[in-house]
């Protein structure tokens, strides 16, 4: 799996004084650039291939501020045209958070999802959470 480290910002923490639910699907979101440029080398916004389908977290423990996170990122699942990230926010070696993202391969000149190339699939495998 990947792994990002991220410092929690004081601004991201809420009134009961832990890190606020909506930070962690940005942090997820981050951490996906790798994956991103796998698709667009240069993350060209102009030609664009990738939408997201949907997104799932589970929060499995609370996050504080004054120690940093680190999100743990990997491959579930390769469809055809879409395939899914599953993530992991860890923070004092414990889990926090998991979540799974569906990403499509899309065109959007056509309005539909295009199959994923063979080269990107292989460097998609090997970042599978089958392999870890």
């Amino acid at each position: 799996m990947l792994s990002q480290e991220y410092d929690v910002r004081f601004y991201e923490t809420d009134a009961l004084r832990h890190v606020s639910n909506t930070v962690l699907a940005g942090w997820f979101e981050a951490a996906r650039e790798p994956i991103f440029r796998l698709f667009s080398p240069e993350l060209d916004l102009t030609n664009w291939p990738l939408i997201l389908a949907s997104y799932k977290i589970d929060f499995l423990r609370q996050i504080f501020y004054g120690k940093p996170v680190q999100v743990r990122t990997g491959i579930s699942r390769i469809g055809k045209s879409s395939f899914d990230v599953y993530q992991e926010i860890w923070q004092d070696e414990q889990q926090c958070a998991t979540g799974i993202t569906t990403m499509v391969h899309f065109d959007y000149a056509t309005q539909s999802s295009k199959a994923i190339s063979e080269q990107v699939r292989s460097e998609l495998i090997k970042l599978s959470t089958e392999a870890a």
